[in-house]
């Protein structure tokens, strides 16, 4: 996925032995936490994020010829929120009326001072259940945090179980544990069980997919995707190239 959006550059690293994998993934925040951010990206327990989505309510809307910027509001707090336009997007533009709910998809940006974020997605809410959801998302997205964190995998545990299992991956030396009922094997197995594990409610990237398997060529990385698609071990979130798996 390419996160730059109007020409804001992504904060995908910082300092410290703890920030050396790129970020990458959505995490599910309240705008507190994302105006607490820090300068070095958005975190939780020492996992990066390139992205994040929440759900607020639409108190202002603002066109102007280069972007829309929405005034955004939860119970913690209010962060404008930038959908940077291109020529001909003015029919594209989402209607969104004010006071009424929107999840947004993007990535958080300093301007002057203060928090923004610049929009991926932004799309009208129309049950109050998703509200409810997205804040079962948050705590969700935390314990996992923590749980992961305790068991090492985190910036302060001591990465011996979960940073091998993190190496493994990336080299593409899952083990077969799991996935051989469907009739996996094999490069699809590795595939499957990097959707499975990768924390995100939008799913894993296809960008995000080929990085941990460079010896997947493009063409082979789409066969397998359409594979799983097909199959029903997989299916698409956001985009076509976002990818869930069916039982996670």
């Amino acid at each position: 996925m390419n996160d730059s959006f109007g020409g804001f550059s992504a904060n995908t690293t910082g300092g410290g032995a703890a920030q050396e994998n790129k970020a990458e993934g959505v995490v599910p925040l309240t705008i507190r936490q994302i105006l607490e951010s820090s300068e070095a990206g958005v975190q939780l327990f020492g996992i990066h994020y390139s992205m994040v989505t929440f759900v607020a309510i639409v108190r202002d809307v603002d066109h102007s010829s280069t972007k829309i910027t929405y005034r955004l509001e939860d119970h913690t707090g209010r962060v404008d929120a930038h959908l940077w336009l291109e020529e001909g997007d003015t029919e594209q533009v989402p209607g969104l009326a004010t006071n009424g709910y929107a999840r947004v998809f993007g990535s958080v940006r300093h301007q002057s001072g203060s928090k923004a974020v610049m929009i991926y997605k932004i799309e009208q809410v129309s049950s109050p259940n998703d509200v409810t959801t997205h804040l079962l998302e948050v705590l969700n997205a935390r314990y996992k945090g923590e749980e992961y964190a305790k068991g090492g995998g985190g910036a302060g545990g001591s990465g011996a179980e979960h940073g091998g299992d993190k190496q493994s991956a990336s080299s593409g030396g899952f083990m077969e544990t799991d996935g051989n009922s469907m009739g996996l094997s094999g490069k699809q197995l590795l595939v499957y069980k990097a959707i499975k594990s990768h924390i995100s409610d939008i799913g894993i990237s296809r960008q995000e997919l080929q990085q941990k398997f460079p010896h997947i060529s493009a063409t082979e990385m789409q066969s397998i995707t359409d594979y799983m698609t097909q199959e029903g071990i997989v299916y698409t979130s956001v985009d076509s190239d976002h990818f869930l798996c069916v039982d996670a």
